[in-house]
């Protein structure tokens, strides 16, 4: 009966935290909004920089008052002579939102068209994105020649090889080829990130519920493509992640 009751008691609490979760965000946002103003003007490799230290200073707040303190781990896998395409865990829609602002480097994100409709929000969030309609297949073959040149312009590209959010209760969900064909057609070297506890804020399978916890972002090694084939560089990203996952939850 007592657990029963805690449960009820805390399922309140996480929505009334939700609530006040996203009028924080609507109003920091609005905020937000004028120091990204000119993200309108600056062109590429300016614009994704600014983007970045803007959403930093955002995100700190923002995490510091909804309750998730946020640390990073393994920031000197990253080295100044180039950039990455940065492969990320997806448990969670806080994942997005942490992603692009603590990485080391200015970078872009794949992302999906539809949400740049949306006002305000959608001009932060494609300032800050390669843009892709998955249901069509021109705008997959352009998105693609899109990231290569964000990448010739020497930022680093995150991408979710996952697809969507990972609701199976394994560490990660198949990944997806795009990202490490990516790498071995522009050899540039793949990052691998996790993500820690992002389901434990925001858990994908309950609706308007947010459970303030701590959030980590680990990066491991990079992977060099050399001479592999995207789907040997796939196994062997895929299998680092998955065993320093199992670690991490144990730890």
């Amino acid at each position: 009966m007592n657990r029963t009751r805690n449960q009820w008691l805390l399922n309140i609490v996480c929505r009334v935290w939700a609530l006040w979760a996203l009028l924080l965000f609507l109003g920091t946002m609005l905020v937000a909004f004028v120091f990204y103003l000119p993200c309108f003007f600056l062109k590429d490799p300016a614009k994704a920089a600014w983007h970045r230290q803007v959403s930093r200073v955002w995100m700190l707040l923002y995490l510091h008052l909804i309750g998730c303190p946020f640390s990073v781990k393994g920031r000197e896998h990253f080295s100044a002579s180039t950039n990455y395409i940065v492969v990320c865990n997806h448990n969670s829609l806080m994942d997005v939102p942490i992603s692009t602002p603590f990485m080391p480097r200015p970078n872009k994100t794949i992302a999906k068209k539809s949400f740049a409709r949306v006002p305000v929000f959608g001009w932060i969030y494609s300032f800050g994105s390669v843009l892709v309609d998955r249901n069509s297949d021109g705008s997959r073959r352009k998105s693609i020649d899109d990231m290569k040149q964000v990448l010739a312009l020497g930022i680093d590209m995150v991408i979710y090889p996952e697809g969507t959010r990972n609701r199976t209760g394994d560490p990660l969900k198949k990944f997806y080829d795009g990202a490490f064909r990516l790498s071995v057609d522009t050899q540039k070297p793949v990052m691998p990130v996790l993500l820690f506890h992002t389901a434990k804020v925001l858990p994908p399978n309950r609706f308007f519920y947010l459970c303030p916890h701590k959030i980590e972002m680990h990066f491991l090694p990079p992977v060099e493509p050399g001479t592999m084939t995207a789907d040997a560089l796939k196994t062997k990203v895929f299998r680092m992640m998955w065993e320093y996952y199992e670690r991490g939850i144990m730890d």
